[in-house]
């Protein structure tokens, strides 16, 4: 007889998502982690990374302050303090989570849990069967092989927790954690240089958003170097000296690696007990199915985007799936995604590339620039929205660039997913003065009644 309904290994936004919603279905849930419950996300991920990046922007704020004729003066950072803070914030969130988790009578099991069967997994020597089971392991920071992490050389695990601020830092990687720390070192006063092997920084976002940030990291004076491969890295008393392919090198106080998370899946008796996996992930079908019956995989260990909201979405669907309701299948490419470097990046939909790719010239896309906005004005900031739509048909694609423009993808994810054409949009009132007005007017344009745009 089974000890639950559903048994979760991993007790990150997937799987305690998935318990959740299982517990409020009627389920009976084991929640397993070796970890602290609220996984990388809510510990070495995003809530730390975006607190860092709140005190970047309170420093700017200060440093800049005399433009908005109020004389204020930046002192300096503490990093003590910004720990503090920023430790603060985990432990509210982690108070809460472990609070919610107990009221819906989820058993959580803390230890290193192993796949001993099917529908078993074993920890510290106690066995847990599970009716179904869900894997929820997470990720881990990749580096490059031959390059070792230790010492000046460190992932964003070492790097959240630094005491101190590097006077020069080199980051490999243009991805969204590299942009994000090389965003935030930059407002703390350190002199900053992004590494990145492909054309431009972010490149999985539109050209156009690329070469926006590019644009804004110059102005900021954040150095980088794209197109040519990372080659190798030395350290010493001196610091952190890094090659590349092309004969070129940079020397720092660090190097952060920033080259993208891997799949946590190895070592725990996924392989043993048969479950099918390519290159360390498991692989599952789009309604998150491992090729063993009765057993899920959500999250990062699964192939696709490696987002919290993304692993999240999984266990709610897991769960409902269990409990035959159906859920409905949202596809990657139209799973929102911010970058919350300075300026920010959100994108949700397909690229204009990947939109000539699948339609030709049956494309429309129209850029909406953030000047005409006046809460932009007002902030400061510089961008876009970009929007792509097949001709006289739905808007497939939005990508935004510009400071607080994260906060706009709500909207945006309901026009991509909802497959809204721009005059569904048009018609619809957007608050004066904000940010979101920009949302509209870009509608309006693309249906062809532009107003505080050019057609």
């Amino acid at each position: 007889m089974a000890d639950a309904d559903l048994v979760i290994l991993g007790g990150g936004s997937g799987g305690y998502a998935c318990a959740l919603r299982a517990s409020e279905l009627g389920m009976s849930v084991i929640l397993i982690d070796k970890d602290k419950l609220g996984g990388t996300c809510l510990h070495r991920g995003c809530i730390p990374t975006k607190a860092l990046l709140h005190a970047a922007e309170v420093a700017d704020t200060a440093r800049e302050s005399e433009q908005f004729g109020v004389n204020a003066t930046l002192h300096g950072i503490d990093m003590n303090k910004v720990n503090e803070y920023r430790d603060g914030v985990v432990g509210r969130l982690y108070k809460g989570l472990q609070g919610l988790v107990k009221s819906r009578n989820v058993q959580f099991i803390e230890g290193a849990g192993r796949l001993v069967g099917p529908k078993t997994i074993e920890v510290n020597g106690t066995q847990y069967t599970g009716k179904n089971i869900v894997l929820a392991t997470g990720s881990y920071a990749r580096s490059l092989p031959g390059l070792e992490i230790s010492g000046r050389i460190m992932t964003s695990d070492q790097a959240l927790n630094l005491d101190y601020i590097p006077q020069r830092v080199i980051v490999l990687g243009g991805g969204v954690i590299g942009v994000e720390f090389a965003s935030v070192w930059k407002s703390f006063g350190s002199e900053v240089t992004i590494i990145e092997g492909l054309p431009h920084l972010v490149p999985n976002e539109d050209e156009a958003v690329s070469k926006q940030l590019e644009r804004a990291f110059r102005k900021r004076g954040i150095n980088f170097s794209v197109g040519t491969r990372f080659a190798s890295a030395t350290q010493d008393d001196s610091g952190v000296h890094v090659s590349l392919e092309d004969g070129k090198s940079f020397d720092a106080d660090l190097l952060l690696v920033a080259v993208g998370r891997g799949p946590n899946a190895s070592g725990m008796g996924f392989e043993e007990q048969g479950i099918a996996m390519e290159r360390g992930w498991v692989l599952v079908d789009e309604r998150l199915r491992t090729n063993v019956e009765g057993v899920f995989a959500v999250g990062d260990i699964t192939p696709g985007l490696q987002l919290a909201h993304r692993g999240f979405q999984h266990g709610i669907f897991v769960a409902e799936e269990l409990a035959g309701l159906r859920p409905v299948v949202i596809a990657d490419v139209n799973i929102p995604k911010v970058t919350y470097c300075e300026p920010e990046v959100a994108s949700v939909g397909v690229t204009e590339a990947q939109a000539r790719a699948e339609h030709g010239d049956n494309i429309a896309t129209y850029e909406y620039n953030l000047g005409g906005n006046g809460k932009s004005q007002i902030l400061g900031t510089a961008g876009f929205i970009k929007l792509v739509q097949i001709k006289d048909g739905p808007v497939v694609g939005i990508h935004m660039v510009g400071s607080r423009m994260g906060e706009q993808i709500g909207e945006a994810q309901l026009i991509v997913n909802w497959e809204a054409h721009p005059e569904d949009v048009a018609v619809l009132i957007h608050a004066h003065p904000t940010q979101n007005e920009a949302m509209g007017e870009a509608h309006l344009a693309l249906a062809g009644k532009p107003l505080h745009a050019h057609a």
